[in-house]
């Protein structure tokens, strides 16, 4: 155990003192996650810590009182802070103001929406509902994700209400307490009841611990575990690069030598390459919580995530470095999963709006688990609510890494 731990930290100071190494396990993620933190107006100057002041357009044409609930909605008090809303009259308008990038989006209430869900006195449902227009800024994905998921909420609610309403109409009907010829009244009366009640409900983005204290999202605490999580990779490539280039220069046939057996070596490298994620990760986080004011949640949980996330990275790569021949290869082919799972596992874009089979196939990379993990934790989750991302990412780096000795094995560790 004592030689591979001294191999293990005899290439955790290598790492350090390699200063192009250090560039991109340090320099690029800390660089990259300031530069979206000013994108996305996380360091705008005006002290908020998260989203806010979403700038919205609002076209209603719609005269029923559907419509005039969903706009008194998003110009309620409870939503004052996260989003501005702006009322217009003409669809085109507000579409070129999204356009020119001056609001996130765009929310066309067309006419007849109120009598499409509730029909007036007298008159007869048709069934087919007069659907709102979302017209969305593809440049803001964050803001646009915040609207819409307040719209689908008001939407859900007016769809709750609708079919309470028929089932209400139809008991009348059944317990004979109107007649059939009434139930166009009746459903008319008890639509605009729930719609006069919808007017008055306010709807609040609130996100508490099981302890009941506030958690205000900071789009931070998704970029950060994001760029750590990609650069982690690298690392993991990196480290495998060196076991190549050792054996290529000859010191790991002198090793091999010397009263250490292939095994030993093999743990050593594995252990300085796991220290080296590891530091790297903790360093990352240490500098956003101390010059970002970022929380990434509960200590000794965003520890163990840590220590998940490397053995899922190191176990990737090792298996690079079992299949490569060569240093440059390892170099090439861990650059190129480095930049591929940072997409797959939502290091670029949140995976929650992409398609089923996406945030399936992004289940492989270390990344989608571990940035599971990190937002849980943001989010006010504790050491039990990772449990499944944990547990991923061991398995993960344990099969992998089986798979790299073998292949190693076969190959010989000390071949040209």
């Amino acid at each position: 155990m004592r030689k591979i731990l001294l191999i293990g930290w005899k290439d955790l100071t290598l790492a350090f003192r390699d200063r192009a190494a250090l560039v991109l396990m340090l320099v690029a993620p800390f660089l990259l996650t300031l530069g979206l933190g000013f994108v996305t107006g996380r360091f705008s100057g005006s002290g908020s810590a998260g989203v806010s002041d979403i700038p919205v357009v609002l076209v209603n044409q719609d005269d029923g009182q559907l419509g005039e609930a969903l706009v008194d909605l998003f110009q309620s008090d409870s939503l004052s802070g996260l989003v501005r809303a702006e009322l217009a009259d003409d669809p085109a308008w507000a579409r070129q103001h999204v356009d020119d990038d001056e609001a996130a989006a765009a929310i066309l209430i067309p006419p007849g929406f109120s009598d499409s869900i509730i029909p007036p006195p007298g008159a007869t449902a048709t069934g087919a509902v007069v659907q709102i227009t979302l017209y969305t800024n593809p440049s803001r994905p964050t803001s646009v994700g915040v609207v819409k998921t307040i719209l689908e909420e008001f939407l859900s609610q007016v769809e709750i209400g609708r079919v309470s309403g028929q089932v209400a109409v139809t008991q009348l009907i059944q317990n004979g307490l109107i007649s059939v010829a009434e139930a166009p009244q009746v459903g008319s009366e008890i639509g605009a009841r729930q719609a006069a009640t919808g007017g008055s409900t306010t709807l609040a983005l609130r996100s508490v611990t099981d302890r009941g204290e506030a958690v205000e999202f900071d789009v931070l605490a998704y970029m950060a575990p994001g760029m750590a999580l990609m650069f982690l990779m690298f690392t993991a490539s990196n480290g495998g690069r060196s076991l190549l280039a050792e054996r290529n220069q000859g010191t790991l046939p002198r090793l091999l030598v010397s009263p250490t057996t292939s095994a030993q070596v093999l743990a050593g490298k594995v252990v300085g390459v796991y220290l080296t994620g590891v530091a790297q990760m903790l360093i990352l986080i240490g500098a956003s919580t101390l010059l970002f004011q970022l929380s990434w949640g509960n200590p000794l949980a965003v520890v163990v995530l840590v220590l998940a996330a490397v053995a899922g990275a190191v176990g990737w790569g090792m298996i690079i470095t079992a299949l490569a021949k060569t240093p440059g290869q390892v170099s090439t082919i861990g650059s190129a999963l480095m930049l591929t799972f940072g997409i797959l596992g939502g290091s670029f874009i949140n995976t929650d709006y992409m398609p089923e089979w996406f945030r399936l196939i992004s289940k492989i990379t270390p990344n989608a688990w571990g940035l599971d993990g990190f937002s849980t934790l943001a989010m006010g989750g504790k050491l039990a609510d990772i449990g499944v991302p944990v547990l991923a990412l061991v398995v993960m780096g344990a099969v992998l890494f089986a798979v790299a000795a073998v292949i190693l094995a076969r190959r010989g560790l000390a071949q040209q």
